[in-house]
């Protein structure tokens, strides 16, 4: 009888309305649903072939490693033996067995961005005061705060002209909204169902909040997709520091099972996307072979890479040759260089300057540019000002005559189903995060060094405030 399969049983009824069962379990899609009412004469001892490979109880089925509890709502359970044999225990007898399936989250990380005018400071405000953007010695964290304040007052007025020139604020919370929807719709192409959530960085919807309706919704699976291509300290690094402080925290979010894709850049969906936008670009210039493709990318402070091990410059550059390699492949010989663009402060960035590069090319002759926001997935300030703005007209000014830009990926399609494709096979990795706490974060967790770092940071924004020349030579070296 072990060898008898669920179609051969004679008398039985085969009814396939438990669909989802069999889709959540791919180990046991062989086996149809046997219609209660149809049991009648067969013998409880019975039994058809299930392959699944260890003993479970009566109230689970074993499905990729994961309990799915059955519904007792009737009085008919599949239970299976130790050698992976299923049978109907009469004993329960209504109808069919249902299935609470997974629920899978994904959450998109990224920036955040000022959507008017008054948010501007504020805005700056935490974009400085994370501490993987401004990295103080230990000796020095207390500044942190004060600085973050300091700086964000004195960089507000010429932030604030720049999000006048694109509208008054960013987009990028309406892009990776629309980003966030897409990625569901070719989730579900792909028989997933998922709640895919946005969380920023830096202004609304935080990280935090998304995190907390992610809790609410009672999500079992979750995968972190930060919209960055390439892994930085300073972006990717940074959100995650977020989650693992918040996760460690919560009982139930602390054994969430959770899959984090720290990069993508070199997957061949977003190397092919960006692919063609770069030819679809090209074309629209008179002579496409003589144009120089001038990549730009975000910069990072030289000492993320140099001392703090920032993997950033070498994926980045990794990335260049696989874009460039998947446009030779389709006769695309055209030059191309790598800079980094919106430095701030005295230290030095990862080199070459964007700004700088733009001079030498047109004093070396470069007539026809087209600009590649490389580390860009959404339009923002950086693309639709510094780039289409600033740079622009410094290209122009150096000698360059033929300017272009190509757009930043947005809700592309290949973009997308890639990054659905992404999701779907990061999900059997996912494992509940670390506990362990950093050694800053277990100072911050400590009264008396945070009422320290307060006072005396204090004392310091009060005195730079008081004194006229040291405020201006603080602007003048710091911003």
């Amino acid at each position: 009888m072990a060898a008898m399969n669920a179609a051969s049983i004679s008398g039985v009824k085969i009814s396939v309305s438990d669909r989802k069962f069999f889709r959540s379990c791919p180990q046991v899609r062989p086996v149809l649903s046997v219609s209660c009412r149809s049991l009648k004469g067969l013998q409880e001892s019975q039994a058809f072939m299930v392959p699944v490979s260890e003993s479970i109880d009566k109230s689970s089925v074993l499905c990729r490693g994961l309990p799915h509890k059955v519904n007792k709502r009737n009085n008919t359970a599949l239970t299976f033996s130790s050698v992976g044999v299923g049978t109907y225990d009469l004993s329960f007898v209504e109808s069919q067995s249902h299935v609470t399936e997974e629920k899978v989250g994904v959450l998109l990380l990224n920036l955040g961005g000022p959507e008017t005018l008054n948010d501007v400071q504020p805005f700056l405000f935490n974009l400085f005061a994370d501490p993987d953007i401004i990295r103080l010695p230990r000796l020095f964290r207390f500044l942190q705060q004060p600085l973050a304040q300091l700086i964000s007052v004195l960089r507000a007025p010429k932030s604030k002209e720049g999000y006048s020139s694109i509208g008054g604020g960013s987009p990028l919370r309406k892009i990776t909204d629309e980003q966030a929807r897409d990625i569901k719709l070719a989730l579900e192409a792909r028989n997933m169902a998922a709640n895919v959530y946005v969380g920023m960085r830096y202004w609304h919807p935080f990280t935090e909040d998304a995190i907390e309706q992610i809790k609410k919704d009672k999500v079992t699976k979750l995968v972190v997709l930060p919209l960055y291509p390439q892994y930085s300290i300073s972006t990717t690094g940074s959100s995650i520091s977020v989650i693992q402080s918040i996760f460690r925290e919560d009982a139930y979010l602390s054994g969430l099972p959770v899959s984090i894709i720290k990069s993508w850049y070199q997957r061949d969906g977003y190397i092919k996307s960006m692919a063609d936008l770069i030819e679809k670009e090209l074309v629209k210039f008179s002579n496409p072979e003589e144009v120089m493709i001038f990549f730009s990318a975000h910069g990072v402070p030289a000492f993320y890479v140099k001392d703090a091990g920032d993997p950033y410059k070498d994926q980045m550059e990794d990335c260049i040759v696989l874009i460039m390699r998947e446009l030779k492949a389709r006769g695309i010989n055209n030059e191309h260089t790598l800079a980094y663009q919106s430095r701030v402060g005295p230290v030095q960035w990862l080199k070459p300057y964007t700004d700088e590069v733009l001079v030498e090319l047109g004093q070396k002759g470069v007539k026809s540019l087209l600009a590649v926001p490389v580390s860009f997935v959404s339009e923002h300030i950086e693309t639709l000002e510094e780039i289409d703005m600033e740079y622009k007209e410094l290209a122009l000014e150096s000698g360059i005559e033929n300017w272009g830009r190509v757009p930043a990926l947005g809700c592309t399609s290949s973009f997308i189903a890639d990054l659905g494709d992404a999701v779907i096979e990061s999900l059997p990795s996912a494992r509940a995060m670390s506990t362990s706490r950093s050694i800053s974060e277990e100072d911050d967790h400590d009264f008396l060094k945070y009422f320290i770092k307060v006072f005396f940071g204090s004392i310091l924004a009060f005195l730079l405030l008081l004194f006229p020349k040291v405020m201006t030579a603080f602007k003048s070296h710091i911003l």
